[in-house]
């Protein structure tokens, strides 16, 4: 059950495999990460898998360097071998320092991976991180993306505590008489997220009773299905009309999208192929403001952009105003391109 669980490919018969996948587990030292080491370095030691760990350390508080070597040494001593420490340098570039953060351990995470060979990266994300994120998306008015909240598994990454609570993976932590580095940013009320924690989620709890925080979680699973097949069609469509350039490149750095073939999707579709866009290009996932902007030149009245999306990534129209041929390469169509 727990194998299944941690997303892992095992033998289920509490016995060693022949050839046992290398799984890491990222790895900030707090509770939640530190107990999801502790639970598959278990596994580690039954010979079901190879157990390893990726400490990032994005350099944003002061004796973050002392934070990872300490979070290293529990590791191995748990057992967990390779663990690598990966310093990273978080870049703003206008998607907020959080995204910043987020993309440069992602990024530490995917190098790690290929360089060990391991098949599956762990998150140590809880039950409370997804109720926390259902109510983060409902405050900014997000999509049914955002509001799906983190998904059990995609691609390499599993993340396997999301039906456990926070107060669990602390119990844990105490059971194995683990050192858990509380990060102080989780106390500050600066942040959005830490006053949803600590006043939103206990207020709800009182007001309608202890099962929210379950209740919210429950819906990002619901909604997670409905994202997934809309996602999916979306595919299908940028597939079918997104003009990558230049031609013959292995990486784009434009993206065309026809304006007629815009116009004939449904909405949900519509905005997800936009996104869609913004992502192959290197940017983030945009904004519900920024696509309904980009998805307004459609209109062709006004500014014809650029509307500045996610992650370096403009999007424009060609006015027909100007001077080009009606089959020109941006004439009727919405123009993404990754600034460098």
């Amino acid at each position: 059950m727990v194998a299944g669980l941690l997303g892992l490919a095992t033998a289920g018969r509490h016995r060693p495999v022949e050839h046992p996948p290398l799984v890491l587990v990222g790895c900030s030292g707090g509770p939640d990460s530190l107990a999801l080491a502790a639970v598959t370095a278990f596994f580690a030691g039954r010979g079901e898998i190879r157990a390893g760990a990726v400490v990032v350390d994005h350099q944003m508080q002061p004796g973050s360097a002392d934070v990872a070597a300490r979070t290293a040494e529990q590791l191995r001593a748990l057992g967990l071998e390779p663990v690598q420490v990966r310093t990273v340098d978080v870049a703003h570039d206008g998607g907020g320092p959080e995204a910043a953060a987020r993309s440069a351990r992602f990024a530490a995470l995917d190098a790690a991976a290929r360089e060990l060979g391991a098949e599956t990266v762990l998150l140590g994300h809880t039950l409370d991180d997804q109720a926390e994120s259902v109510l983060l998306g409902l405050a900014r008015g997000s999509g049914t993306r955002s509001l799906a909240g983190m998904r059990p598994r995609r691609g390499m990454y599993a993340r396997p505590f999301l039906q456990l609570r926070r107060d669990e993976t602390l119990a844990i932590c105490r059971a194995l008489d683990l050192e858990p580095w509380h990060d102080p940013a989780n106390s500050d009320d600066a942040y959005l997220r830490v006053r949803v924690r600590h006043t939103v989620l206990p207020f709800l709890a009182a007001e309608l009773g202890p099962g929210v925080t379950e209740s919210l979680a429950r819906t990002a699973g619901i909604l997670g299905h409905d994202a997934d097949f809309l996602d999916g069609l979306a595919d299908q469509e940028f597939a079918r009309i997104a003009q990558p350039g230049p031609p013959g490149a292995e990486t784009p750095d434009e993206v065309s999208l026809p304006e007629d073939a815009l116009r004939a999707l449904a909405p949900a579709l519509r905005m997800r192929v936009l996104a869609r866009a913004v992502v192959v290009l290197g940017g983030y996932q945009p904004s519900q403001e920024r696509l309904g902007a980009a998805e307004a030149l459609l209109e062709r009245k006004g500014s014809a952009g650029p509307v500045q999306m996610a992650g370096k990534v403009g999007a424009w129209r060609i006015s027909r105003s100007q001077a080009v041929p009606h089959d020109g390469p941006g004439y009727g169509k919405l123009v993404f391109r990754r600034s460098m």
